[in-house]
């Protein structure tokens, strides 16, 4: 009989697996938390725990097979990966012990010191190098997945989509369309992208991310244009594939220059024009050059400034991308809103579409604004007007930052992270 996963909610100074004592918590995505850990010699290390209560049934099996993978990827000898140590399973979830890096991610190596562009080149690339040359590929090689370790090297982290050399870039359907796109949009290749029937994972595709990367270190900017909205991102992703990126804001650095020719074969659209390994772009890295990268940790930040209202952004979810200003919704007297999964028997106020799976109850939760302590709070389930008259909670629960919220609510504010059956919003000041 499978072990059912429990939830896990670790706090400082708690105790997994008996093992290892929480420090702090290093950070958190949609199906995965990491935390510092300290063994039992006193050592730091990182623990990343897949949170397998939060994955849907029909996706655990391959989210496992890929947390597996991650593991066994970190145990590539070089200094330049970020390695995995050890890996278990408490309360019925897996987890990864890895290398802690104290100096954190580039993004906010390049916000706190003046970096040397060429060694974080080199450092990288020869990460790159020793995955390729392990028949891997990284294909999500963005600033975030970059760690400083605690001899100021930089390091390949977050291996959880590496692909093997040449096999098929993605599965399909019975239609032959795409069933998984893996990466991060604003680094992804045109090739991964729209891949064809027959495209296999390539070293070529973290080429063009390494170019990508390189570019916004460099000038602050992505390549291909700002990606502010969903329009934005048609865009670039059309200038991406037409191989159109601002040559212009390069030249106009010192720097950038010297990296233009660099940063040209990189991005090359077709992959087979591309440059084709590390080896060839390592050749291309200009001299030491110890210069404060213009790329800045606020970059990825969302406004927490509350000038005009709060809204909740989908962050996972079918209707990805979507907005709600709570604020502007708030109709006549009322400071409540109500929010669920959308069916046309019942009306919410946010009507969160859900095809794919059914973990989101009709009457799911709640939003009030309580001019008392001057902020939204959230409470699981609604009142169910007419059949009962009484409060009806949610089938699966309701969360904030991954802690469960009673009907007596709790409130929210910017930069928390809502979660009602598989869609995950943020919330955002505006």
């Amino acid at each position: 009989m499978p072990v059912v996963a429990q939830r896990c909610n670790f706090a400082i100074g708690d105790i997994i697996d008996n093992r290892f004592q929480v420090s702090k918590v290093l950070g958190e995505g949609s199906f995965g938390k990491v935390y510092a850990v300290k063994d039992y010699s006193g050592n730091l290390q990182a623990l990343k725990l897949l949170k397998l209560w939060e994955v849907p049934s029909d996706i655990r099996e391959s989210l496992m097979t890929r947390f597996d993978m991650e593991f066994e990827t970190g145990r590539i000898n070089s200094d330049y990966l970020v390695h995995s140590i050890s890996h278990g399973v408490v309360e019925g979830n897996p987890y990864i012990v890895m290398e802690y890096c104290p100096g954190g991610d580039l993004l906010s190596a390049a916000s706190q010191s003046h970096l040397d562009l060429a060694e974080v080149a080199t450092h990288v690339l020869c990460g790159l190098k020793a995955l390729h040359n392990c028949g891997k590929v990284h294909r999500d090689l963005k600033p975030e997945n970059v760690l400083v370790k605690k001899n100021g090297e930089f390091a390949l982290t977050d291996f959880g989509i590496s692909g093997d050399r040449n096999k098929r870039m993605t599965e399909r359907n019975i239609l032959g369309k795409p069933k998984q796109i893996f990466g991060t949009y604003a680094y992804m290749p045109p090739e991964q992208l729209n891949p064809r029937k027959d495209a296999t994972v390539l070293p070529t595709t973290d080429i063009f991310s390494f170019g990508v990367m390189m570019y916004q270190l460099i000038t602050g900017d992505l390549p291909f244009g700002r990606l502010d909205s969903e329009r934005d991102l048609i865009q670039y992703l059309r200038k991406g594939k037409n191989g159109d990126w601002d040559r212009y804001l390069l030249l106009d650095t010192a720097e950038g220059r010297d990296w233009c020719k660099l940063i040209e074969g990189c991005l090359i659209p077709d992959f087979q024009n591309r440059l084709q390994d590390a080896d060839e772009v390592l050749a291309l890295v200009p001299q030491m050059q110890r210069v404060r990268p213009r790329i800045v940790e606020e970059q990825r930040d969302f406004q927490t400034r509350i000038i005009n209202g709060v809204l909740l952004r989908i962050m996972q979810g079918e209707d990805y991308g979507k907005v709600y200003k709570l604020d502007d919704m708030l109709r006549g007297e009322s400071a409540i809103l109500s929010m669920g999964r959308k069916d046309d028997g019942v009306y919410n106020d946010i009507a969160i579409v859900e095809e794919n799976s059914s973990y989101i109850s009709r009457k799911h939760c709640t939003l009030e604004l309580d001019y008392d302590i001057g902020s939204w709070v959230i409470r699981d389930g609604q009142w169910d007007r007419y059949d009962t008259g009484d409060w009806r909670k949610s089938t699966n629960g309701t969360y904030v930052n991954s802690k469960e919220v009673s009907i007596n609510g709790l409130p929210f504010s910017p930069g928390d992270i809502i979660s009602i059956g598989d869609t995950k919003l943020r919330v955002e000041a505006y």
